[in-house]
């Protein structure tokens, strides 16, 4: 297995990956139930509309972080099964390393507003990044296999 950001962050790979965690996202998205995934829809749809290119440019933008701080969690996995399967039992870890480069950039933010509505949503957040590691360790194996 290749190291992650060896693999995820080859300069030929990077438009595919970032295609691909588009595509989850907007997968994740489109799963969601109840009335906060309406919300959550509802929001994204505005997103989308207003700004057709920013989800791939928010991507692209956290690509680096986001393999970085997965690299450890990759790298302990021991070759033992499908290393999806691995993230997919570390789901807390993999949405924690996740949201730490969020949490990062919304602490810097100037804006307090931002800040406010960021860590008040934060916890609903982690929930469905947690729910979206399955897809996370699908699109990983992927790149590795």
């Amino acid at each position: 297995m290749g190291k992650l950001k060896d693999v995820l962050l080859d300069p030929e790979k990077r438009p595919a990956v970032i295609n691909d965690c588009c595509a989850l996202v907007d997968g994740e998205v489109s799963r969601k139930k109840g009335v906060s995934g309406l919300a959550i829809k509802g929001g994204y749809k505005v997103v989308k509309a207003m700004k057709p290119r920013m989800i791939p440019e928010t991507v692209d933008f956290l690509l680096d972080d986001f393999v970085e701080n997965m690299e450890p969690i990759v790298e302990a996995h021991d070759g033992n099964g499908p290393v999806g399967k691995y993230l997919e039992s570390r789901r807390k870890d993999v949405a924690g390393a996740l949201l730490a480069i969020t949490d990062k950039k919304a602490e810097k933010s100037r804006n307090q507003a931002v800040r406010k509505i960021y860590f008040k949503l934060r916890p609903m957040g982690e929930k469905n990044v947690m729910e979206g590691v399955p897809a996370v360790g699908r699109l990983v194996e992927k790149y590795l296999s």
